[in-house]
């Protein structure tokens, strides 16, 4: 049995994911602890046991993320070896998503984004919105930083309480634009009564409409149509309404893998094999 993991220690949580024999997914899971190192450590002592595996079984370990740099190789006498996250990204998406030419677009405590054309991989950017924000604006607005717990309270929001429409200025619709579009987030927050529900589902609309809308204008004109959203946030329940409308409005497809919260990581132990060849 030959395993290599690839871990991606970031900032709020530590992802494992482990590749056999070259290509199939053995396992996946996360781990937190109050610093990355720790959750490091925890994550691969706690994916070997998961797995019923010996130390022995692991042939390599590819580190990824803000942390990895903090990491002392080898660990666990595994050899250890650190991947730029960005490569990982790429690679992780292409692998899960089967694509070739796409935007990767991180989502985790704030957003990068990584262009992918084959092997091509290049980080063109990034901005400073993305689960640290809505964490931190919960807290102020809703007296909550769990991202579990907003969404809940975001299923009965109405954000037509809160956003701006088009259709809420306008007559008409707007060439290329629809009644239903985003004229201003938050705009008619302080004509209504809202309820926490409601600044739920105002504060994740905020957060991933922007990044959406990001990620399409960052490649205009540019031949780019599909976008593949991962980090942890892309598994809110309310990407499945905000996305499918910037679709519609830009004419472009997003994508959520398999392995959506996992990707970077899983890009990483794929790099094992892109080095040896």
């Amino acid at each position: 049995m030959s395993i290599v993991i690839g871990i991606d220690v970031g900032i709020s949580s530590t992802k494992i994911i482990g590749i056999e024999s070259g290509k199939r997914i053995r396992s996946s899971m996360d781990s937190t602890a109050s610093d990355p190192l720790t959750a490091a450590y925890g994550a691969i002592g706690k994916f070997i046991h998961k797995n019923d595996l010996t130390v022995n079984d692991v042939e390599h370990i590819m580190a990824t993320g803000v942390g990895a740099k903090r990491l002392k190789t080898p660990i666990l006498d595994i050899p250890t070896t650190p991947v730029d996250e960005f490569l990982a990204n790429g690679r992780g998406a292409r692998f899960d998503t089967g694509l070739d030419h796409m935007v990767v677009v991180s989502m985790g405590t704030g957003t990068s984004m990584v262009r992918v054309d084959g092997d091509n991989i290049r980080h063109i950017g990034g901005l400073g919105m993305g689960g640290g924000t809505l964490k931190g604006l919960a807290h102020l607005l809703l007296n909550t930083s769990d991202i579990a717990t907003v969404a809940a309270l975001a299923e009965d929001g109405e954000t037509d309480k809160v956003n701006l429409k088009i259709e809420d200025v306008c007559d008409a619709d707007i060439v290329n634009l629809t009644g239903d579009a985003t004229a201003s987030l938050f705009a008619k927050a302080s004509q209504n009564n809202l309820t926490d529900n409601d600044l739920a589902a105002g504060l994740i609309h905020m957060v991933l409409e922007t990044i959406g809308a990001s990620a399409v204008l960052s490649q205009i004109d540019s031949g780019v149509k599909d976008f593949v959203l991962i980090g942890n946030i892309a598994r809110l329940p309310q990407c499945r309404e905000v996305f499918p409308a910037l679709e519609r409005l830009y004419d472009v497809n997003f994508h959520i893998p398999q392995y959506a919260n996992y990707c970077t990581a899983l890009g990483a132990a794929l790099s094992y094999r892109y080095e040896n060849e």
